[in-house]
């Protein structure tokens, strides 16, 4: 890390966290919502945090890479001119680490010195990737929340750290006033059963994992991980599995923080401990200065205060898997939901033209050390290129010191710099038309790595090292097939707890900040389809023209979907209802009901700001996608889920009566005639219809969306908190 500015290093910072209500009154916790707990800011007097809360939090630290250079501009655009706490961002570059021209390089300039300016920690390009970079200086660290604009940020879960994604608005926020917002995920429990047997990894495990539970079982969730399996899994393996529950469609994936990790972090501090030539006792030759994260102290106050979830916490879902029943698994092509099992894809003998090893999920030591174990005195294959890239700088020398790079090197290895490379699709060696290709990175979406008429697997390091050498998919020679369980004879399960029932959620009341609606009103429109993108709701040949008002979005939206939306909105709503709506009177506009996983796809924020610019003020689904929702809040466009209202839209007015098929006689848009009132002091949906009326209930928002909403979004809210610190 760069050393930048002494003056910035001793600047304090004081977080507010909330206050604890008695244990005797509190209700149970599971371990992800005690630590969001611990980093939520302006909560009421004695209030728990529970899945499904709207809060503020002010997490430990938020790290962004390549995107820095955007989070300046907008953080620059809100007003901001100086970062509110230098000591809780950290830049990393990583993405576009081998592109040497001179715009990319202007660009890296800039960033570091933005980060010199405002005494930010900064990491260069080279010296490895962002989340790896966290891990290895103690800023994912047990205990605390630290967030990431990446959304592999899951990983920093490896070490009991609650990892979680930002969009870049909320990166500009947090550096503006160290806060941001959040809606704790529903909670799902991973129950990790028995060892692995010999030759079968943590990546196995993790590719399994999507492929097996591949019905959207945890989308949307945050990931516990126990049971008696987990003290045999490494910390490495650990780190990958977490990292790649992004894939799985989590927005976290913590371990449990146990004797194994304690005894890990130990090693870490004791080789900082040693890495001078101090001598105990001696004043000649001092003891290395005391790492400013990853110290005995800090390590201390973990063991003496251990966190674990409380043994009645609800969780919306129990997985099950046995460790002891899995045999190597390889994802694909092209597709983590699809996962195989070795022995069986090895039998087709699929050639590859590429091999990588890279990235942040398994290009640690051990992940170097394992593939170097495969091909000591073995060549890559003719025509084959075998791609090598180490998580990071510290992680090469360490692989160097051991002698494995040296292996991977003499048998044909093509070295690349520390960064992502590859497994973002930019720099060399990627896959061409035609080419199939394997890997130990984290997705093999199409196009990902390449040509989008290429095909990507992903695998374990040794399998991904026993297929550069033999020229097509295969096991290492070391893999004792006899002694592997039955490839099919995997063992898991799934059990899902009980929905809320209406009255349940009906039993739950919020106070209003003042300026906020108290009802939101108006006519009903369904549009009955699953998984309606982000491209169906704004399309992408808008979305770089920046020129685009609001108006002009509002004519487009849904366009892609159905193109008649805009104009039946408009005759719905001919004039704009809110001007003359005075403080905490109801919202009056369209009420758009969804399917499931709403706004999924690209992270583009014109999807949230069309709809709304249309008279679009609140949306009702059976579920969001993350980040457009995440979009949606920060531009004040209110998303409530409301499964049952859907459910009975669906048997009503969808095609067959089921989900995901349309309407009926090809209605893309339905105007069922029912009118609808959300009440946001206690949830409760009265809707109106020609056959009499229907009552719903949904969880109401709490002060942390209803402050940004009153604000005009993050940006207002931002403005708003740098004014009020200047005055």
């Amino acid at each position: 890390m760069h050393r930048l500015s002494t003056r910035w290093r001793l600047t304090v910072s004081t977080r507010g966290l909330a206050t604890l209500a008695p244990d005797s009154k509190r209700l149970p916790q599971t371990y992800i919502e005690k630590i969001v707990q611990k980093y939520a800011v302006d909560l009421p007097q004695g209030k728990t945090v529970r899945a499904g809360d709207y809060v503020m939090i002010r997490p430990e630290h938020v790290m962004s890479h390549d995107n820095t250079g955007p989070i300046i501009s907008k953080f620059k655009s809100i007003g901001a001119t100086s970062i509110h706490n230098p000591k809780q961002p950290v830049f990393t570059l990583d993405h576009d680490v081998q592109n040497k021209s001179d715009k990319n390089l202007a660009k890296y300039a800039s960033i570091e010195a933005f980060a010199r300016q405002q005494g930010v920690d900064f990491y260069p390009a080279g010296r490895g990737i962002g989340h790896q970079i966290l891990v290895e200086e103690g800023y994912a660290f047990p205990h605390t929340m630290t967030v990431a604009s990446d959304s592999h940020s899951n990983m920093y879960g490896g070490v009991g750290c609650v990892g979680t994604p930002i969009v870049r608005t909320d990166g500009a926020a947090l550096w503006a006033t160290g806060k941001t917002w959040w809606q704790v995920p529903r909670m799902v429990k991973v129950e990790l059963k028995g060892r692995l047997p010999k030759g079968v990894t943590g990546k196995d495990v993790i590719v399994a994992l999507c492929g097996t539970f591949n019905k959207d079982e945890v989308l949307n969730a945050a990931i516990e991980f126990v049971g008696d399996g987990i003290p045999s899994l490494g910390v490495d393996e650990r780190l990958a599995i977490a990292n790649m529950t992004t894939e799985w469609g989590a927005l976290a994936g913590v371990f449990p923080v146990d004797p194994t990790l304690l005894k890990w972090y130990e090693g870490v501090i004791q080789k900082l401990e040693t890495r001078t030539f101090s001598i105990p006792m001696s004043l000649s030759i001092p003891a290395p200065p005391e790492h400013p994260r990853l110290n005995r102290r800090r390590l201390k106050r973990i063991e003496k205060s251990p966190i674990a979830s409380d043994p009645d916490a609800f969780y919306s879902a129990h997985l099950t898997f046995d460790l002891s029943t899995l045999v190597p698994h390889v994802s694909g092509p092209n597709s983590v939901k699809v996962s195989t099992p070795l022995p069986v894809l090895e039998e087709k003998r699929i050639p590859i033209q590429k091999a990588y090893l890279v990235s942040c999920t398994n290009s640690r030591a051990s992940d170097l050390a394992a593939a170097a174990e495969v091909m000591k005195g073995q060549f890559v294959a003719p025509g084959v290129e075998f791609y090598v890239a180490a998580a990071s700088s510290n992680v090469q020398a360490e692989s160097e010191r051991r002698g494995d790079w040296d292996t991977l090197v003499a048998a044909g290895a093509k070295v690349l710099p520390a960064g992502c490379g590859p497994c973002i699709g930019l720099g060399t060696g990627l896959l061409e038309e035609g080419e199939t290709g394997i890997s130990a990175t984290n997705r093999n979406y199409k196009g990902r790595m390449g040509h989008p008429k290429a095909q990507a697997y992903l695998a374990s390091p040794a399998v991904v090292a026993a297929s550069a050498i033999k020229g097509y998919i295969a096991s290492p020679e070391s893999l004792d097939q006899a002694a592997l369980p039955a490839y099919d004879g995997l063992k898991v399960s799934y059990s899902a707890a009980p929905a809320a029932s209406a009255e349940s959620a009906a039993s739950e009341t919020v106070e209003l900040i003042e300026g906020f609606p108290s009802v939101f009103s108006g006519p009903l429109l369904f549009a009955p389809q699953d998984n309606l993108n982000t491209d169906g709701i704004y399309p992408g040949k808008y979305t770089y023209q920046d020129d685009m008002t609001l108006e002009q979005q509002a004519k487009v939206v849904m366009e892609n979907y159905d193109p008649t939306f805009a104009a039946t909105v408009a005759q719905l709503l001919p004039a704009p209802a809110s001007a003359s709506r005075a403080a905490g009177e109801p919202k009056i506009g369209a009420v758009l009901v969804a399917g499931y996983n709403f706004g999924t796809g690209s992270s583009r924020e014109q999807a949230a700001t069309a709809l709304k610019s249309a008279g679009v003020p609140i949306v009702l689904a059976g579920s969001f996608g993350d980040i457009f929702k995440r979009n949606a809040i920060n531009n004040g466009l209110v998303c409530m889920e409301c499964p049952e209202l859907v459910s009975d839209l669906t048997e009503m007015f969808a095609k067959d009566g089921k989900r995901g098929q349309g309407g009926k006689d090809g209605k893309l848009t339905v105007e069922p005639q029912w009118a609808v009132k959300v009440s946001m002091t206690d949830g409760k949906v009265s809707v109106e219809t020609p056959e009499g009326p229907r009552t719903y209930h949904v969880k109401p928002v709490g002060a942390s969306v209803q402050d940004l909403w009153i604000c005009g979004g993050l940006e207002g809210y931002v403005l708003r908190s740098i004014r009020s610190q200047a005055q």
